[in-house]
């Protein structure tokens, strides 16, 4: 069955003629945007802040935990707020 969509034109992404295929060249011939373009994204592997935040497994009495959540979004930074003033840090 042969494809009846119409043909679009582009004037800003003309098709490619033969002499542009000629001049073309590999993405390895570039480098730093092949590992940019193929990088994984987010931070670099490694990364880490000098003081990161560890994840840690803690259980918690069902009340307090339904009440810290229900402070809403933030609620685990304002768990660790809480047990940095309880500490004196």
């Amino acid at each position: 069955m042969p494809d009846e969509r119409p043909v679009v034109f582009d004037d800003d992404n003309p098709e490619w003629t033969a002499e542009d295929f000629a001049r073309s060249k590999p993405l390895e011939a570039f480098p730093e945007l092949a590992s940019a373009l193929l990088g994984r994204p987010g931070r670099p592997s490694g990364w880490r802040k000098a003081k990161a935040k560890q994840s840690v497994t803690i259980r918690l009495s069902p009340d307090v935990l339904e009440k810290l959540r229900a402070s809403g979004k933030g609620w685990q930074t304002r768990i660790d707020d809480m047990l940095r003033h309880n500490l004196g840090l």
